[in-house]
C-alpha cells in the first residue's frame, strides 16, 4: 500500500501504519540498495494515508489465504542428470512446505470456488528452463507468509547437500583460466 510492502499493525480512518519487510519493488533497484534482503522487517514503521486505497492497488497476502506461492531456481550443467535433481528438489520442497491435506477439505473446497485454483495445483512443482549456459530447474511450492527467509535458508542448505552429495554440481558462468602461453621478456634496448 503506497509503495511500502509489510504487516498493518493499526488501522484508523484516515491512515494505516504498517511494520515494513524488504524494500518496495518500486524501489528494490535504488540507490542506496535495499539493506534487507528477502521479506524480514526492515524495523520501519511506515504511516500511509488511506486515500492511497483509491489510487493504486493493496496486494493483501494474508487476509483470507495465508500462504504464498513462492520459487527457487537452481541451475545445473546439461550433463547433469536432470531427473535426479528434480526429484531431489521435489523431495526438499515436500518436506519443507505446506502440505496441502494440512489445509482441511473445507478450505481447499472454498479456496477452489473463491480463487478457481485447485488442489492439484497447490503441490510443489519443478519446472525446466534452457538457457545459453545451463538447464535452470525452478521449484514451485506454496509456503506461510511469514518465516520465508528461513524456509528458503533451510532449502537451499539441504539442496547444497544434496545435490553434492549425487554428484550434480551447481552451474555457473565462472570462468578459470588453467593455462597461458610462455612469455619471453626481452630487455629493451638503450635509448639513444
Amino acid at each position: 500500500m503506497g509503495g511500502v510492502r509489510g504487516d498493518v499493525i493499526a488501522l484508523s480512518f484516515t491512515q494505516t501504519t504498517i511494520m515494513e519487510m524488504g524494500q518496495p519493488p518500486a524501489v528494490q533497484g535504488a540507490d542506496p540498495a535495499q539493506w534487507v534482503m528477502s521479506r524480514p522487517y526492515t524495523g520501519r514503521v511506515v504511516t500511509v494515508s488511506n486515500a492511497r486505497v483509491f489510487d493504486e492497488p493493496v496486494y493483501n497476502y494474508t487476509r483470507e489465504f495465508p500462504y504464498i506461492w513462492e520459487e527457487m531456481s537452481v541451475p545445473i550443467p546439461y550433463q547433469a542428470d536432470h531427473a535426479a535433481a528434480e526429484r531431489i528438489l521435489l523431495e526438499i520442497a515436500r518436506r519443507h512446505t505446506v502440505c496441502i491435506s494440512d489445509l482441511g477439505e473445507a478450505a481447499l473446497q472454498e479456496m477452489e470456488r473463491r480463487y478457481f485454483v485447485k488442489a492439484s495445483d497447490m503441490g510443489p512443482a519443478v519446472f525446466y528452463r534452457l538457457t545459453d549456459n545451463w538447464l535452470e530447474l525452478t521449484v514451485r511450492f506454496v509456503a506461510p507468509t511469514h518465516a520465508i527467509r528461513e524456509l528458503k535458508d533451510a532449502m537451499t542448505r539441504q539442496m547444497l547437500h544434496r545435490l553434492a552429495a549425487a554428484g550434480i554440481r551447481i552451474a555457473s558462468t565462472t570462468v578459470e583460466i588453467v593455462g597461458s602461453p610462455a612469455l619471453r621478456l626481452e630487455p629493451s634496448p638503450p635509448a639513444q
